[in-house]
């Protein structure tokens, strides 16, 4: 899932969270089956991929240090030393990952530097421009409430050419008097470093902010009344990653998701604090969740009149004829009553348990029952011959087909998935596997509970 917090111009990239809707087709009526079914709690995990850009961080800093990084225009401070500098910051602070789990900060520096020489307060004076690296290092650290810790410490520096004023005759290196002020703002540098990043790199608004973005149900199918309700209920990250441009880690939201009938359920309470997270070297990644789909007996009458209506049995040389035919619900099992006429005239009854074949994407018949009523039957032999004819018809052939409706499922799911539902949050996901599982009896249809495994994004950007 990717998850972008965009705050002092630094930009944190995160994978993850939670969210589904669902297309359906058919009648408003649940029955008694599916108003007492009780939709498991299913416990599955989010994984966010995080990514911290280094250039979102070097990006802040810059920000909190000015252009003239230190100045000092007195010659007679520091035991009346005759000594002038500027420092000033020629380029971009840079940052670069580690190989230990740090950051190595270079921070381009011109320096002028005016010396006097002389006694008695009669003193020469001369200039110099030059350049060096200020380096440092900086180690991070996630801490469990979500905020990241850091201590930078100086690194040394790297001349491009060692300050040295000429006096014509006399040269005189200046390293020593301009290092000792570099150092003393090198340490300074590293507490501001600490300081910038302690205040800005805080993860615990946007933690919250997703967290209780889903503190309210959400219908995922008006016309059954179906709800979905999903439940934080902890956090995991993983080590941090150093790359040359970028930290890397995942958290992980283990939640709960529910499915509800009817009423709305209750909303989860809001939360006011972030929970610490725990710290695992792996994370699931996989969201599971269901829904429902239903599938009208209208629908079904409409397949086996399709395949039955105005066919004829062959029965030792004579023919039965299915006339009309209608498919319902008895007994929690469908019915398929068929009128027939010629050699055998009645009323035939087949009855089966509906299961979903991945196979064939259909809910067919299984555990097939035969009952025929009719008042002219001649031959028991004939009526067994018919009944093996119709029933082999019916489990080889009859089936509601379910491809359309699990390919617009998926469809409609991934465009809810790719919604902003709230100002500044945004999702984005890709529906992995998705297949009707138990299937339920209703007086007007047949309902497919649907199973489903995801992998979503949540983009939030900071306010």
């Amino acid at each position: 899932m990717k998850i972008c917090f965009k705050k002092s111009g630094l930009k944190f990239t995160v994978l993850a969270f939670l969210f589904t809707f669902l297309y359906a087709s058919g009648q408003t009526n649940l029955d008694r089956q599916l108003d007492t079914y009780q939709f498991p709690k299913i416990k599955s995990g989010i994984t966010m991929p995080v990514t911290i850009p280094l250039a979102g961080i070097s990006n802040m800093i810059n920000a909190s240090v000015k252009d003239l990084i230190y100045e000092d225009d007195s010659y007679t401070d520091n035991e009346n030393d005759q000594f002038k500098v500027k420092v000033w910051k020629t380029r971009p602070i840079r940052l670069v990952g580690g190989t230990s789990n740090n950051i190595l900060i270079e921070v381009p520096l011109k320096i002028w530097a005016e010396k006097g020489i002389g006694t008695l307060g009669i003193y020469t004076y001369q200039n110099t421009t030059f350049e060096t690296v200020m380096s440092f290092n900086m180690n991070l650290q996630f801490r469990n409430n979500w905020t990241l810790g850091t201590k930078t410490q100086p690194n040394g520096f790297r001349w491009v050419v060692k300050p040295v004023l000429d006096y014509g005759r006399i040269k005189i290196p200046i390293t020593s008097l301009v290092e000792k002020s570099l150092r003393e703002q090198q340490e300074k540098f590293c507490e501001t470093i600490d300081k910038q990043v302690a205040g800005q790199l805080n993860f615990q608004q946007y933690v919250m902010m997703a967290w209780n973005a889903f503190s309210q149900p959400f219908n995922i199918s008006e016309e059954y009344n179906t709800w979905l309700k999903i439940s934080p209920v902890s956090i995991t990250t993983t080590p941090l990653k150093f790359y040359a441009n970028q930290i890397n880690t995942n958290i992980g939201v283990t939640v709960y998701s529910e499915t509800f009938t009817g009423e709305k359920p209750q909303s989860t309470s809001l939360i006011k604090t972030v929970p610490d997270f725990n710290s695992a070297p792996s994370l699931s990644d996989r969201f599971l969740l269901q829904t429902t789909a239903n599938i009208p007996y209208a629908s079904a009458t409409e397949i086996a009149r399709n395949l039955f209506l105005n066919k004829e049995y062959d029965i030792r040389g004579s023919s039965v004829k299915v006339r009309n035919i209608q498919v319902y619900n008895s007994e929690d099992r469908v019915m398929i009553e068929a009128e027939t006429e010629g050699y055998i005239k009645g009323k035939v009854f087949i009855s089966g348990i509906p299961v979903y074949d991945p196979g064939k994407h259909k809910i067919i018949l299984t555990g097939t029952k035969f009952n025929l009523r009719t008042s002219n039957i001649l031959q028991k032999t004939a009526t067994l011959l018919f009944k093996g004819q119709i029933i082999k018809t019916i489990e080889n052939e009859y089936g509601i087909p379910t491809l359309d409706m699990e390919t617009n499922a998926r469809k409609s799911i991934e465009q809810s998935f790719n919604t902003e539902y709230y100002k500044g949050i945004k999702m984005s996901g890709k529906v992995i596997t998705l297949q009707p599982g138990i299937i339920l009896l209703s007086p007007s249809g047949l309902t497919a509970v649907i199973d489903i495994s995801a992998s979503l994004q949540l983009t939030i950007n900071g306010i």
